[in-house]
């Protein structure tokens, strides 16, 4: 019996223990689910046979070390900074482990650990980081394989409502963590490059840098930059190539709206706020603006920001009803975390509402003396507020390269991100065969 450890019992492990559960039997896989909350973990197991569920404390070593020592495999869904002690004890107890978070400084420290002990140890395998991966390296690949040069690679991932349930002037509502979209673009400066030449966008312009893209059946969508796009020349190859940039799509006219936060100072998380008994939304907006007795709250904002009376841009703030004097009740919190309350107010998808996820390749290239561009695109939709598209984009992928690495298909050692076609041809299509594909097709050639 080969033995599989999830650590951390959150919503976007749905997906990856309904995969695992599903292929126990015939595999002979064992599923203990590790949480904290051991209620959670437990409901999470319902009493299956091949699960179990235990409380599990990471920065308890003796127990942690225990767990690990029991599994063939470690998943861990803690928060990034969580993953290094369990990483470590994983190689030294010589067992693999795969997390879909972003790759750090302090994993990438212990390749040459892993590699000794025979350890795969694979980092951003979830929708984004993950999916885009694979489904970029396949196309990279194909490329190269051909003879072509790559001139520009642009990269795109969007959790949205899905059509169906778009029904507010934003066309936006949380499909993952809302505090880290209140705060998305607010840890330092995007970078990346287009027609050679370096480009950084700080922060307070970010959200009105935008790009319009349109795909088929499904609308437009406006994309800005995210992260910084340099690190991937080395991670896909493209070391020597003009024009690469990863972005966030959400829905036209929903950047320039958010810039009214960002411009007001309100998705600041750096301080906290002294809020008064009684403090309402409408006091809230006033506290960064300037002091005059004799107009509106929305006359001040409307003036500062040069926004139009009848603007777009007023009805989505109004319709969020940061105007309104509804108590905050909170006594001390940051900007960030006041607006983070004001907007789970409006955008929480309802119990029978879907979310969809949206990704969009583009590849720029030279083949044969001619500039060809590919257009690669995903879009998959949610079932209810549970069964999001968002945690299963997340959860499948990892289940996955779980069962791939259980069953020997995927076997190269050491800390990785999912780039090898080792890795992303076995998984394409197995994600395929849950309906996340992609469609590709040849465009003409839209460089900078």
């Amino acid at each position: 019996m080969q033995k599989i450890l999830l650590i951390g019992a959150g919503r976007s492990t749905n997906s990856f223990i309904e995969y695992i559960k599903s292929k126990s039997e015939a595999n002979d896989w064992f599923l203990t689910i590790a949480d904290q909350d051991f209620e959670l973990a437990q409901r999470k197991a319902s009493g299956h046979p091949r699960m179990e569920a235990v409380s599990f404390d990471v920065r308890d070593e003796i127990n942690r070390v225990n767990a690990i020592s029991k599994a063939d495999i470690v998943v861990s869904m803690l928060p990034a900074h969580m993953h290094i002690p369990v990483a470590t004890d994983c190689i030294a107890l010589g067992k693999h482990m795969l997390t879909a978070s972003y790759i750090s400084d302090e994993m990438k420290a212990l390749d040459e650990r892993a590699k000794e002990a025979g350890v795969i140890l694979i980092n951003e395998i979830g929708v984004d980081p993950g999916i885009d991966h694979l489904s970029a390296m396949k196309v990279l690949d194909e490329i190269r394989e051909a003879g072509g040069e790559m001139l520009l690679f642009e990269s795109f991932t969007g959790g949205l409502v899905a059509p169906e349930h778009d029904n507010n002037p934003w066309n936006y509502k949380f499909t993952w963590n809302p505090r880290n979209v209140v705060l998305a673009g607010s840890g330092g400066a995007v970078k990346f490059i287009q027609e050679g030449k370096y480009k950084y966008i700080p922060y307070h312009q970010l959200f009105r840098r935008t790009e319009l893209i349109s795909i088929d059946g499904f609308g437009k969508f406006e994309g800005y930059a995210n992260r910084d796009s340099l690190k991937y020349r080395e991670v896909y190859g493209l070391k020597e190539i003009p024009t690469i940039y990863r972005g966030t799509f959400r829905r036209p006219g929903f950047c320039r709206a958010w810039d009214v936060f960002v411009k007001l100072g309100m998705t600041d998380d750096s301080y906290q706020l002294e809020l008064e008994p009684g403090m309402t939304y409408r006091d809230f907006i006033n506290l960064f603006l300037a002091y005059n007795p004799n107009d509106s709250v929305e006359l001040k904002l409307m003036h500062y920001l040069n926004i139009p009376q009848d603007s777009e841009l007023m009805e989505k703030l109004t319709w969020l009803g940061i105007f309104e004097d509804t108590p905050i009740e909170l006594e001390k919190a940051s900007p960030a975390q006041v607006l983070q309350k004001i907007l789970e107010a409006k955008w929480t998808l309802g119990p029978e509402e879907k979310d969809m996820i949206v990704m969009f390749h583009k590849f720029g290239y030279r083949l044969n003396g001619e500039n060809r561009m590919i257009e690669s695109s995903m879009v998959t939709l949610g079932k209810n507020q549970n069964e999001t598209a968002m945690a299963r984009t997340v959860g499948l992928p990892l289940a996955i390269a779980t069962s791939h690495i259980l069953n020997g298909n995927i076997s190269t050692p050491g800390v990785q991100i999912p780039i090898s076609k080792e890795i992303y041809m076995p998984m394409l299509a197995e994600l395929a065969e849950y309906g996340i594909s992609f469609k590709e097709k040849e465009v003409p050639y839209k460089g900078y």
